[in-house]
């Protein structure tokens, strides 16, 4: 059965790309953003790292979740097969294309910047979540084409049963309390091809599944107590801030992604779950923005960091031209180029011959 598209869900996808670019610009105005690999501002804005390090718990998680439930939705209409084809095509391609066309082009940009000697540097750069849910997508399959098609086995309904009740949320805490404890990450927040970004992305991605597949009680439940998980989600971070200095134990900071996401999802399907022409357009450009918008970050930042303004001017101006690069970019090459779409994550356009009527013979008879 083919269900109704979900707007919420392509809503907060959409978001949660826009927050990482916003929070890669303002990795520029930190001191220890060139050791991570970014162009860094001789001009720091050190309290931008508050709203930063809020983000930072539940940013990338969120987009694990996500990505698991468009698993769910991609299985209406697909077998095994032709869902390992079409992520193929979607996912793996891009991160190839990527790992050498796209990441050699942002680090010779930051060689530039800081007077390094030239090399081309193929990895995967931000484009290690690509490779992350390829890999999930492989290894996870397999039960969720067994969960899809056994929805009546006594598991299943046990497993809708749990997440449909506020303590389902628990065992989601559980889940991610434990990952930590066993991988032990220093910092939480160092998801980028690590062995605590690879686990914490395969119980997001696998948990994003079960939401979607635990129907309508499950998104009915996190409505209701939306802001009672909104609240918990501030009170940690609040007591993150106030008696770590940020440096919570890695289980505090579990448990406060878990709750910033399910109160981001509750929110999402209780006021965002309708189309619009906009969500049109931006749930189409998102995937390629997320894609390209490391070379406009650097490029921005060659560009605005030498200018004697205010740092906060300056990250405004680097908010813009990022944003105005990638877009017009995507309008006006990725969008409309066919052969360079499936390169960025898009379908290629087809275009089919309709024959020629009556009418439209006479025309063209009588115009030669």
């Amino acid at each position: 059965m083919q269900l109704n598209r979900r707007y919420d869900i392509d809503w907060v996808r959409v978001i949660a790309i826009g927050l990482l670019l916003i929070y890669h610009i303002a990795i520029g105005f930190q001191s220890w953003g060139i050791i991570i690999g970014f162009i860094s501002n001789s001009k720091t804005w050190e309290s931008l790292w508050i709203p930063m390090s809020m983000l930072n718990v539940w940013r990338i998680p969120l987009l694990f979740f996500v990505s698991g439930m468009g698993v769910y939705f991609a299985l209406q209409n697909r077998n095994w097969k032709q869902l390992l084809l079409e992520r193929t095509g979607r996912i793996f391609l891009p991160y190839l294309f990527g790992i050498f066309f796209i990441v050699p082009v942002y680090l010779y940009l930051w060689q530039y910047y800081y007077d390094f000697d030239y090399s081309y540097n193929p990895n995967p750069g931000h484009l290690w979540f690509l490779g992350n849910i390829f890999a999930y997508v492989l290894l996870l399959s397999p039960v969720f084409f067994y969960l899809k098609r056994n929805e009546d086995n006594p598991f299943v309904r046990s497993l809708k049963c749990v997440l449909g009740s506020p303590l389902g949320i628990l065992l989601v805490i559980v889940a991610f309390m434990a990952e930590a404890w066993l991988v032990n990450p220093n910092p939480y927040t160092l998801y980028a091809m690590t062995w605590h970004g690879f686990f914490l992305g395969l119980i997001a991605f696998f948990f994003g599944f079960c939401f979607v597949l635990s129907g309508l009680p499950f998104w009915n439940m996190i409505v209701k107590w939306r802001w009672l998980f909104l609240s918990f989600a501030g009170i940690l971070f609040s007591f993150r801030i106030v008696a770590f200095q940020q440096l919570a134990p890695n289980y505090l900071q579990a448990i406060e992604s878990v709750y910033w996401v399910v109160s981001v999802l509750a929110f999402g399907y209780k006021y965002l779950n309708r189309p619009s022409k906009a969500l049109d357009y931006l749930s189409q450009a998102a995937y390629p923005v997320y894609i390209i918008h490391m070379i406009f970050l650097y490029l921005g930042s060659i560009i605005i960091f030498p200018l004697d303004i205010p740092v906060y001017l300056q990250f405004a101006l680097n908010l813009v031209f990022t944003f105005a690069g990638c877009f017009a970019f995507y309008e006006l090459v990725i969008r409309r180029i066919n052969i360079v779409r499936p390169l960025f994550g898009l379908k290629m356009k087809t275009f089919s011959c309709k024959p020629l009527t009556f009418k439209r013979k006479l025309y063209y008879t009588i115009k030669k």
